[in-house]
């Protein structure tokens, strides 16, 4: 055996919900390999003392963009439509040093906050995916493509640039590590692109056996542009072409209608829910109740820090709760274990990881949070699912493992050079990004 962590109390997040007190939990070679009210007999490698914390599964951040770390706090008093000029701006300026570095950053801030898998759906995913790879944690990355195709374009899949990017990418990294990486193809919104390049993006996921990953309904206004467009809901039209017969990951649907919510649910999509960053860019979130009704699977996202301020998703998990009792005037709406079910059980398996994650059962991999319960704003403890949803913070966390390896524990990133990362940041990532003229850039300070 290699870990033992012991005297903890689990939380199981099995079918049943079990929680265990002063239990046991075994690890070897990356797999959960002992679970009991008892020490086992095998003598361990190393000893984790659980006493006065609380272990659950890793937590499943199933909407971010890491390398956006870069831009943290630089948009957040402004409003949608100016944020987003600046930001794609600035974001042009970027270069795949500048968001390994970001990544790396945000890969950090996701472990130190209990984040064992991230789905991500930006640029630059080749970089990002060498973050992930020297980094530890599980990934779902999917390169954001965008444009219209004019309708009497010749368009070919094998010459799109970015499309063979998607290939490339797909080539290099779905599967590495076992599966660690996995590659999505991805859309940034039905309105920054069109059906020629859905089509060709679908047809290339269905072949791969790819995800797909997009941002989808985000607002009264987009629905209304794509009616007036199209006579059609956004929901409706990608339906329409194909996209939902691969696995979706669609981020918000916060204003798709009931008609379209069943659509997404006949086809076992997935909603990513961002009650954070939708609250921080004056929206209201995903309406969780309806679409579990309608069939969808529901997860949780921090969404970018641009648009969050962090990725702490147990302040996700809280929110969640919240909007969805303070919108059905329901106290007992969303109680804590379906909303920890959502940032755990039901990101796995938006990530199609659910065989494997989401749970503590002996033989899934040892992706773990040992939360700390000795603070003061955890005590005292009646009930711990209550207090991990409503009362505990992803500073809490004192150690997250990925497959048995730990990659934080009390402050310490074992894989990852932070000071590095720091430096990378404020000498070069920063800079670059911010300058009149990038090329100009070769070091110096600027935070």
């Amino acid at each position: 055996m290699d870990t033992l962590i012991s005297n903890v109390t689990i939380v199981t997040m099995n079918e049943r919900m079990e929680v265990l007190f002063g239990a046991y939990l075994g690890v070897s070679q990356g797999k959960i390999a002992y679970l009991g009210k008892t020490a086992p007999e095998e003598q361990p490698k190393t000893i984790v003392d659980g006493t006065g914390m609380v272990l659950m599964p890793g937590l499943v951040n199933c909407h971010t963009h890491l390398a956006a770390t870069a831009l943290r706090s630089y948009f957040d008093d402004l409003s949608c439509a100016e944020a987003l000029d600046s930001q794609l701006k600035l974001e042009d300026k970027m270069d795949s040093r500048c968001a390994k570095a970001a990544a790396l950053m945000g890969i950090a801030e996701c472990l130190r906050f209990g984040i064992t898998s991230v789905s991500d759906l930006y640029y630059y995913p080749d970089a990002t995916a060498e973050a992930v790879a020297e980094s530890g944690i599980k990934a779902n990355l999917a390169l954001c493509a965008y444009r219209f195709i004019d309708q009497n374009e010749d368009f070919d899949f094998d010459t799109d640039e970015q499309c063979q990017e998607l290939c490339r990418i797909t080539d290099k990294w779905n599967g590495y590590d076992d599966g660690r990486i996995r590659i999505d193809a991805g859309i940034y919104a039905e309105y920054t692109s069109n059906f020629k390049l859905w089509e060709a993006l679908v047809g290339y996921a269905d072949e791969k056996k790819l995800g797909f990953q997009l941002h989808l309904a985000q607002t009264q206004q987009e629905v209304d542009s794509c009616m007036d467009r199209t006579g059609l809901g956004p929901g409706e039209l990608l339906n329409c072409h194909g996209v939902f017969h691969v696995p979706v990951t669609a981020t918000d649907c916060g204003f798709l209608s009931p008609e379209e919510q069943k659509i997404l649910g006949k086809h076992k999509a997935t909603a990513v829910a961002c009650p954070i960053a939708a609250a921080k860019n004056g929206r209201s979130t995903t309406p969780v109740l309806e679409c579990v009704q309608n069939g969808m699977n529901v997860a949780l996202g921090t969404g970018g820090v641009v648009e969050s301020g962090n990725m702490d998703l147990f302040e996700v998990i809280r929110g969640i709760s919240l909007a969805t009792r303070a919108k059905g005037g329901d106290a007992s709406a969303l109680p804590a274990p379906a909303a920890l079910m959502m940032a755990t059980v039901c990101g796995a398996k938006a990530q199609g990881r659910a065989e494997s994650a989401g749970m503590i059962k002996i033989g899934m991999d040892a992706d773990l949070c040992l939360v700390d319960f000795s603070a003061p704003h955890l005590m005292p403890c009646h009930n711990v699912l209550n207090a991990l949803c409503f009362s505990a913070k992803g500073g809490d966390v004192a150690m997250t493992m990925v497959r048995g390896k730990i990659l934080y524990q009390n402050g310490r990133f074992p894989t990852i050079d932070l000071q590095k990362v720091v430096e990378e940041l404020a000498t070069y990532a920063i800079p670059h990004i911010f300058a009149e003229n990038p090329n100009e850039v070769s070091g110096g300070h600027h935070v």
